[in-house]
């Protein structure tokens, strides 16, 4: 027993000693490698445990696959009651109209043309009669007219721009004298005057030296017509003839040379023969002094007097003319399209004028919009139309006119159209927001009158006829049932259609198939 004890004490010995080199080998290696092992160990239960889920998972194309097909049905959309309107879309840039530049003639005031006064603000209005500037102290009056100014008017000139001066103070209430004759006269002048005194401005100083013309020619005219008068009555006496006096004088003398003749005996002899020649002479010289005088002379005299007196008047109006009233070059705008606004000014009080002074336009502001042909042919003058504001707010606008868009070399561009629209009255808080923005513009060109029965278009199918029909789920049914209706159709828009029963009955919310 011993024996075996030991031999098996031995042999555990034995083998505790063998298994020293083992332990000494692989334990060191798994020590050493235990992450590694740890990983392959969680490869290998990761891969069983994939391989048994994916007997139990099923993607969703292979359910949708492998799913039996849903039985088919009805789609509808039930009957609608609205309004329908179809619109023209288009955008715009709201401003104010007519925009131009407005430069001043300066060429007569015969210095730099420097601003004293009366230099408006941007958004002022200018109308017939106001001041747009003030110019070495005097006013630049705005008149209504479209010819620009070119010169000084005064008395005696006469051409269109007389006229257009004439047409614009009839339109003030200021009479002007003939407004359909084209001379400028006195009575224009007086017209001028009086628009001077309208705007509270001295009417413009005559030349230097007018009145002392006018002194001068009143002279020259009276002293004409004292050398009229003489030579008038130079010729009265010529034409007067002898006076009693002399017909008397001049009978006593031939009388008393005939009594020589008379008595003076032998006619033969020496004294008869004288008394003879002596009564000769006194009936020659009788005859010439009683016979009609030639007044040659005196008539011309007398015309001589009168073309002096025609030249003294005529200087004489001539400067009396040139104290009345004119329209210097420099204190005159013609605008066309009154009351303008004022949208920028260049110059400054102290500023000399050198070229374009402000820029003004009309004083309505407006929406200029560009369209298609397509859609223009559907628009006309006066449509009603619907502005979206910069604010989302909408506001009503009306065309007021379609024109051909103009290239930049003036020709017309048939393939699109200019749409210019006024919107209606503006607030001042609506002008400020809606200037100078472009804006949406919808434009309705058709339009139920007010809410119709209505129906998606993809309801609508065409009968054996040519008729419109829907197909309406019969609500006595089990709502797989229907029956056709035959309609009319109206106005389409937005995808829908105005409908009317023909031959049944229709009325909102009903159920119209559209599609299976």
């Amino acid at each position: 027993m011993a024996r075996v004890t030991e031999s098996v004490v031995e042999s555990a010995s034995t083998t505790e000693e063998a298994a020293k080199p083992l332990a000494t080998g692989w334990g060191r290696l798994l020590q050493g490698n235990r992450v590694i092992w740890v990983i392959a160990v969680v490869a290998v239960v990761s891969l069983v445990a994939g391989i048994a889920l994916s007997r139990f998972i099923i993607s969703p194309a292979d359910a949708a696959s492998n799913a039996a097909a849903p039985e088919g049905g009805l789609i509808t959309v039930p009957v609608e009651f609205r309004a329908l309107s179809n619109n023209v879309t288009i955008r715009g840039d709201a401003n104010y109209a007519d925009s131009v530049d407005v430069t001043l003639e300066t060429g007569d005031i015969g210095g730099p043309a420097v601003v004293t006064g009366q230099v408006p603000e941007i958004g002022a209005s200018l109308g017939a009669a106001s001041v747009a500037l003030e110019v070495v102290g005097r006013p630049v009056i705005v008149l209504p007219g479209d010819l620009p100014v070119y010169r000084t008017l005064r008395v005696g000139v006469s051409g269109p721009d007389v006229l257009q001066l004439k047409q614009a103070l009839q339109s003030l209430g200021i009479s002007a004298g003939n407004v359909s004759s084209n001379v400028f006269d006195s009575a224009t002048a007086a017209g001028v005057a009086a628009l001077y005194a309208t705007v509270g401005y001295p009417a413009p100083e005559s030349a230097e030296g007018t009145a002392d013309n006018i002194a001068s020619a009143k002279e020259g005219v009276a002293n004409a017509q004292d050398t009229l008068t003489a030579a008038n009555l130079a010729l009265q006496k010529a034409k007067a003839g002898p006076s009693q006096v002399d017909v008397i004088e001049q009978g006593n003398l031939v009388a008393a040379a005939q009594r020589d003749v008379d008595t003076c005996g032998d006619p033969a002899l020496e004294p008869c023969l004288e008394a003879q020649e002596a009564l000769a002479l006194a009936q020659a010289v009788s005859a010439q002094k009683l016979a009609p005088g030639d007044t040659s002379a005196e008539a011309a005299a007398v015309a001589s007097a009168n073309r002096a007196l025609t030249a003294a008047r005529a200087l004489l109006s001539e400067s009396q003319q040139g104290a009345l009233t004119y329209l210097p070059a420099s204190e005159v705008l013609y605008l066309s399209g009154l009351p303008r606004r004022v949208d920028d000014v260049t110059v400054s009080r102290g500023s000399i004028v050198t070229a374009s002074v402000m820029r003004v336009s009309g004083a309505t502001l407006v929406v200029d919009a560009s369209a298609a042909e397509s859609d223009a042919n559907l628009l006309e003058v006066g449509d009603r139309a619907v502005l979206t504001m910069p604010d989302d707010s909408e506001h009503g606008a009306t065309i007021i006119s379609i024109e051909p868009h103009k290239s930049d070399s003036g020709s017309a561009d048939s393939s699109r159209f200019d749409v210019l629209l006024e919107p209606d009255e503006l607030t001042l808080e609506q002008l400020q927001i809606l200037q100078g923005n472009n804006v949406k513009v919808s434009i309705a060109v058709g339009e139920t009158d007010g809410e119709v029965l209505a129906v998606p278009l993809a309801a609508l199918t065409a009968g054996a006829g040519g008729e419109a029909r829907v197909e309406v789920v019969d609500p006595a049914g089990d709502g797989e049932e229907t029956i056709l209706i035959e309609v009319e159709t109206g106005l389409a828009a937005d995808g829908y259609v105005e409908i009317t029963p023909v031959d049944g009955k229709l009325d909102e919310d009903d159920l119209v198939v559209v599609g299976r």
